[in-house]
């Protein structure tokens, strides 16, 4: 295929501003879905995106265009919106050479529009402004093309006007695309270099590898190499996304498709790797991704301890299809085998979580999640802190510190005053204020990360009536005056439970925990103290009172000494049932340590 008339573009925006709908209608009007065929998202197939109304995988198609007389082949790539996947976004910028820039026409710039604009303009794409739904009653088409053009340059008579919904403007958009995106370089005679961008596994046909071709070209029946892992394998089946899969004899420069090589060690394939010819391989791979920092971690266990090899295969499926989350094993003394896991965010854990649960079938018990710190020791040495539980000593540490992240949050003017005061309570430091209008502010604050993974959002929505966005990324690592709080249940320590927090709210939040704790542990047939701890001190106890069993009902009078050998026999049996009793914690108690933070 000529590459001179290939074109490939990716659709950024903020969550709920028309991308998958747009999608939709592209597949429409180029012919690849008929009328009867067609559905409301038709690119988000898994079930969780279709429940929630988001897109949390980057999906391709590829679309056959006429246009003037020359047939085009565009690759769309559909992204997600929400801050938690935004390394799927940077993928698949990387993979691209133009972007639709889309924006609702009621709502305006959110902090995301902001945030993806600054990603493409990183990977130098030709950047195409869109105003969506403009046939909205409440559209405010004038409005909003003059915050595009204060905030990122752009002249109103710049933007293309369309809806998504109704189709209306979708045929000037594939104009521009064809029009401005410039086609793909690259060398059709030089060694292969095929860029992997995302991959999946399958039970039967083992891993499938979404690439882009960027030097040379795949056909079926030869052997290739992954540079990275350097082993080869015979190419069983190429093709492209129609979006069904649409086997193809080869693909060539600027080309995206799949690769099935009949891989069933799902290590064997990561994203960011370079495929070459195994014969004639490339001398050089391709840059590849940055690799993604989790800032988010929490453990996952079993609730079987025999399940365990299961969730280990579980993980390794899911991290194949999903690269920015990462696990490795990990022991507890209360709840045994499991697994250390990192995500970029709280909704990246919950959807992860409820994955794991629908596609492979195990029940895992999740413990609270806390966020990673670095600590310099006494000795000079700098460590990464993962969990509470692997903080060295309180006097081995001579300096803790915390993330810090930039938050731009895109609020109307009559909550500043309550947001800045949110801000203010999370040990917020504020920066500046920008007006897009003299309705809408941009706040720009910088807040410990451990303050806004919890219940923030949930606060800055009602805040804001709803009405306002924020996006946030880790700028910086700064010393703060925290401490590590441990909780004894029966005198022994929990380290499921253990958390850091902040040493002038700690007794507050040890006190509210232990009440929750108490609550949620159900009562056994000896006394159980709960303590929450800071080094030697407690701040905080709580007791759960013993069931009672009436030993003495049998008794009708007679004399008292009876009764009272009988109250001293079971007082002896419950001080040996509790130091030989093993106390049970359900999963309810280990989250409400994030619900008790929430609380503050």
């Amino acid at each position: 295929m000529d590459p001179s008339t290939i074109r490939n573009f990716c659709i950024i925006a903020h969550i709920d501003h028309g991308k998958s709908t747009l999608a939709d209608r592209f597949l429409e009007m180029a012919g690849n879905v008929t009328e009867r065929e067609s559905s409301e998202q038709m690119l988000d197939d898994m079930d969780l995106e279709k429940e929630r109304g988001i897109t949390i995988k980057a999906k391709a198609v590829t679309l056959n265009y006429r246009l003037d007389g020359t047939d085009y082949t565009l690759n769309l790539i559909d992204t997600p919106g929400h801050v938690d996947f935004s390394y799927e976004v940077s993928r698949s910028l990387a993979s691209c050479e133009g972007t639709l820039l889309l924006v609702d026409a009621s709502q305006g710039i959110q902090a995301q529009t902001v945030a993806n604009m600054y990603l493409a303009m990183e990977a130098d794409l030709e950047i195409i402004p869109v105003l969506n739904k403009v046939d909205m009653v409440a559209a405010r088409p004038e409005e909003v093309a003059e915050e595009i053009h204060s905030t990122f340059g752009m002249k109103p008579e710049e933007i293309y006007h369309a809806s998504a919904k109704s189709g209306l403007g979708v045929e000037g958009l594939f104009r521009a695309v064809i029009e401005k995106v410039p086609a793909p370089s690259g060398d059709p005679s030089a060694p292969l270099r095929a860029m992997v961008f995302d991959s999946v596994y399958d039970e039967f046909r083992g891993v499938t590898a979404y690439v882009r071709v960027v030097d040379g070209c795949i056909e079926v029946g030869r052997k290739v190499r992954f540079m990275g892992m350097g082993k080869d394998h015979d190419v069983l089946e190429i093709g492209v996304f129609g979006p069904e899969k649409q086997p193809r004899k080869r693909l060539g420069v600027g080309e995206v498709g799949y690769l099935i090589c009949g891989i069933k060690e799902m290590t064997d394939v990561k994203v960011g790797d370079t495929v070459t010819q195994a014969k004639h391989p490339a001398t050089k791979a391709l840059p590849g991704f940055k690799e993604p920092q989790c800032m988010v971690y929490c453990g996952l266990y079993p609730t079987n301890n025999a399940d365990f090899p299961l969730l280990r295969k579980a993980l390794d499926k899911l991290q194949l299809n999903d690269a920015s989350f990462t696990f490795q094993a990990e022991t507890s003394d209360a709840l045994g085998f499991g697994f250390r896991c990192g995500f970029l965010g709280l909704l990246h854990m919950e959807i992860v979580q409820e994955r794991l649960e629908r596609e492979s079938s195990v029940n895992v018990i999740q413990t609270a999640p806390n966020v990673t710190y670095k600590v310099v020791t006494t000795d000079g040495e700098d460590l990464r802190v993962e969990r509470p539980a692997a903080l060295p000593e309180p006097n081995l540490i001579a300096e803790f510190k915390e993330p810090i992240v930039a938050v731009a949050q895109i609020i109307p003017a009559e909550s500043v005053g309550p947001i800045m005061q949110l801000n203010t309570d999370r040990r917020g430091k504020y920066v500046k204020t920008e007006y897009l209008s003299a309705q809408r502010v941009i706040l720009h604050y910088e807040l410990p990360l451990s303050e806004i993974i919890y219940d923030y959002y949930d606060q800055f929505k009602s805040a804001t009536r709803g009405f306002g966005t924020m996006d946030y990324e880790i700028i910086d690592y700064r010393a703060a005056n925290l401490v590590k709080m441990d909780i004894l249940v029966n005198s022994v320590r929990v380290d499921a439970l253990s958390t850091i927090v902040h040493r002038n709210t700690a007794d507050n939040i040890g006190r509210k925990l232990i009440i929750k704790l108490k609550r949620e542990i159900p009562r056994h047939l000896f006394k159980i103290p709960i303590q929450a701890a800071i080094g030697g001190r407690i701040v905080a106890r709580e007791t759960i009172a013993a069931l009672r069993k009436n030993v003495t009902a049998k008794c009708y009078g007679g004399d008292i000494t009876r009764k009272r050998k009988l109250l001293e026999k079971q007082k002896a049996g419950k001080k040996r049932m509790k130091s030989v009793g093993n106390v049970q914690i359900p999963q309810k108690a280990f989250m409400s340590v994030l619900s008790t933070r929430a609380d503050k």
